[in-house]
């Protein structure tokens, strides 16, 4: 099976997420909280082949397994992209090869508009990281 970028995207579609996590340090209160941006799809153990796939297509980002402790649910796999490098990368990559889920397309605005913040330099001040806190919140609504 070939993968395909029209293949990417509507995979992300269904099975993908983009979300922001904000660490503020309880120790270290003056300093600046770190933001993480990610993307991932996730499918099943015997799906981790069309992950392979996707990665070799992309040239970017990880996999790994992870282990699944609910009992109703199965062991998968993640493909993850995080750094922010590669994060760029892959909003060029939907630039070409467009959302079509109205959820999916919010989410990566937000994730777009959250970058911009830390591009700025915003990200280290209390207006920026609540502006930051709001995208995240708005996510995945």
């Amino acid at each position: 099976m070939n993968i395909t970028g029209e293949y990417i995207a509507g995979l992300t579609d269904g099975e993908g997420c983009f979300y922001v996590n904000v660490h503020c340090f309880r120790k270290y209160p003056k300093a600046a909280p770190q933001i993480q941006i990610h993307f991932y799809l996730k499918l099943r153990e015997d799906d981790v082949s069309i992950l392979r796939r996707v990665k070799k297509f992309l040239k970017f980002g990880h996999i790994y397994y992870q282990k699944e402790k609910r009992s109703n649910h199965s062991p998968c796999y993640r493909y993850e992209v995080s750094n922010r490098k590669e994060i760029k990368k892959l909003i060029e990559f939907f630039k070409k090869f467009p959302l079509r889920s109205p959820k999916k397309i919010r989410d990566l605005n937000r994730l777009k508009q959250t970058i911009k913040i830390i591009d700025s330099g915003a990200h280290l001040d209390f207006k920026g990281i609540e502006r930051i806190k709001k995208l995240k919140t708005a996510m995945h609504s």
